[in-house]
């Protein structure tokens, strides 16, 4: 059995890795939905490693490092509000998907919320990727909204918005 441990994220080479890590997914995941152009564009805006470290030292975003035994699996990335969480990123590597690690965040995430005292965790998801949205509506978020967000560069993102209420 897998042991699953998610470590913060906050030395200059862990930022790194989440970079490098996003890459790999990102292309890997999300060219057959969006495009490779929109992909590069993407990568380089939201999850490189120049973004990561502005929404970390800007805006208030913390990083985590998914873990499955010893090999670095997967990252999230968050963002707390007044009353809620926003799940800005939690992406798992191909061939560690199916291991439980998106319910192990999620246990992780709702605990986080219950000590600081956030009543519900929302997330934004691409309307065409069927099989994560498989896997939130399995983990009991629901479909509360959806936005078509301007991202520049004559990129859009379609997408449903998701919330999962703590209790």
């Amino acid at each position: 059995m897998n042991t699953v441990n998610i470590i913060p994220a906050k030395s200059d080479s862990e930022i790194h890795e989440i970079a490098n890590l996003a890459e790999e997914i990102w292309h890997q995941h999300f060219t057959p939905i969006i495009g490779e152009a929109q992909v590069n564009y993407m990568v380089e805006k939201f999850q490189s490693y120049p973004a990561l470290r502005e929404q970390i030292g800007l805006d208030g975003y913390e990083y985590y490092q998914l873990f499955s035994s010893h090999t670095f699996a997967g990252y999230m990335g968050i963002h707390p509000e007044a009353e809620a969480l926003f799940l800005s990123k939690l992406y798992i590597k191909k061939e560690c998907r199916g291991q439980h690690l998106a319910t192990e965040a999620l246990h992780f995430l709702v605990d986080l919320c219950k000590d600081r005292g956030l009543n519900k965790i929302w997330l934004t998801c691409n309307k065409h990727n069927e099989n994560t949205l498989a896997v939130y509506d399995h983990l009991g978020f629901v479909i509360t909204d959806e936005q078509v967000a301007d991202i520049g560069n004559g990129f859009v993102m379609d997408d449903f918005i998701l919330t999962l209420e703590i209790r």
